[in-house]
């Protein structure tokens, strides 16, 4: 155990060569900082990449029928749909849940034609949940729900067929037992900037999709929680309370592009920590084995006066956090001021990518904020303390291995 005399030897060790103990905190301060601004940055995009596939379309979670997980057939429809609703609707931190039907359709005028993957929607649930609605320019209007016969396509798909708001489509698709026709009347042309986002939006009230194809009801709920971090306990709770027949998914079984992207982030912040300590910890290293080679003499007296190989390993270690929680200080004051900034600012992505601030189907944010929270100290605490006592071991190590006889042989 390390005395309070022992203690204050440390630090008066430490006192005594102030350039190299202030070098090593910055070592440890700089690469510190590097680490938080870089897990700042990350945490700040996963939690922007799921938020923007969220509300997207995907949701946090979805309710579909169990069948749906392994051929996702848009054919099928939720059992007891209102018991299912309600259920969902007394989830935990739900903030909004959006019941949709899907259905393949060939969009036509005139000559012109456009396949697409016509959504049966609840207009107010989707106009709540979904950011292609909320962000997009609407030329026209919505859907109300008392629209019958009325659909809301996107601009790339209005460009390519040639009409406007208040011209009809015909719409051709394949219902039950037969191909279905009938035609709709465009109410609202939507623009969110992204081109392959338009062309995948076309809207129209829940039960026209019924009317047209004879399956009714939705086939799917997405599910948006008020925290992502709440997905896994919400689908287990889900589970064990849907009606038989109705299962819930995560958005990382429905998206699970993006999620192993996103897996991929955290993976590249746990090696990027891995690397901050192990470069740290050869820096520091090298500092105290310097240091140990030029007081020889001075641990062999202590060891002539008594001093245990284990205390004088102790000393070592305790100069190191002492070394450690220096850096960690200034990993704080110049990581945690960058994170903040990053989390306050933010990085406008719309400065590099122009208007279209999407990816695939994906509406992203235009600005990325970071991550900032107590973690931060906490992380440099920790990576800066870590670092410094593993860089420890071999100057400890080496320090016991002092030969008093020969360290104080006169030469």
């Amino acid at each position: 155990m390390i005395s309070t005399v022992s203690a204050k030897y440390a630090f008066r060790s430490l006192l005594r060569h102030r350039m190299r103990t202030f070098l090593s905190m910055v070592g440890v301060g700089i690469g510190c900082a590097m680490g938080v601004v870089a897990t700042s940055w990350i945490r700040g995009a996963v939690e922007m990449e799921v938020r923007a596939v969220a509300e997207s379309g995907t949701g946090h979670l979805r309710v579909v029928p169990a069948k749906w997980i392994e051929n996702r057939e848009n054919t099928l429809r939720l059992s007891d749909p209102e018991r299912t609703l309600e259920i969902v609707r007394q989830l935990p931190g739900l903030r909004t849940a959006a019941p949709r039907a899907r259905t393949s359709a060939l969009l036509a005028f005139g000559t012109r034609t456009s396949g697409v993957e016509m959504m049966g929607v609840d207009p107010p649930a989707e106009a709540a949940s979904n950011r292609t609605v909320q962000k997009a320019r609407i030329y026209g209007r919505y859907l109300l729900p008392e629209d019958s016969g009325s659909v809301v396509i996107g601009k790339t798909i209005a460009d390519r067929l040639k009409v406007e708001v208040g011209d009809d489509l015909y719409v051709t698709l394949a219902g039950r037992d037969e191909i279905k026709s009938a035609m709709l009347r465009i109410v609202g042309i939507l623009e969110t900037g992204s081109r392959d986002i338009d062309e995948a939006i076309c809207h129209v009230n829940l039960p026209e999709v019924g009317i047209l194809t004879g399956y009714e009801g939705p086939g799917e709920i997405t599910v948006l929680l008020d925290d992502y971090r709440l997905v896994d306990s919400a689908v287990t709770e889900l589970r064990g309370r849907l009606p038989a027949g109705n299962t819930a998914v995560s958005w990382q079984e429905v998206n699970p592009g993006w999620a192993a992207g996103i897996e991929g982030d955290k993976a590249f912040m746990s090696v990027l920590i891995g690397i901050v300590v192990v470069v740290v910890a050869l820096g520091i290293a090298s500092a105290h084995v310097t240091g140990v080679l030029e007081r020889r003499r001075e641990f062999a007296i202590l060891c002539a006066l008594g001093m245990r190989g284990r205390h004088l390993a102790g000393l070592i270690v305790l100069e190191a956090i002492l070394v450690g929680v220096g850096g960690a200080l200034m990993a704080m004051l110049l990581g945690g001021s960058a994170a903040y900034w990053l989390s306050s600012a933010g990085v406008n992505f719309a400065a590099f990518m122009g208007e279209d601030v999407s990816f695939g189907d994906i509406l992203l944010d235009p600005y990325l904020y970071g991550a900032f929270g107590l973690w931060v100290v906490w992380y440099a605490v920790g990576v800066s303390v870590i670092a410094t006592l593993f860089a420890s071991v071999y100057p400890a190590w080496l320090a016991t291995r002092v030969n008093p006889a020969d360290a104080l042989r006169t030469v």
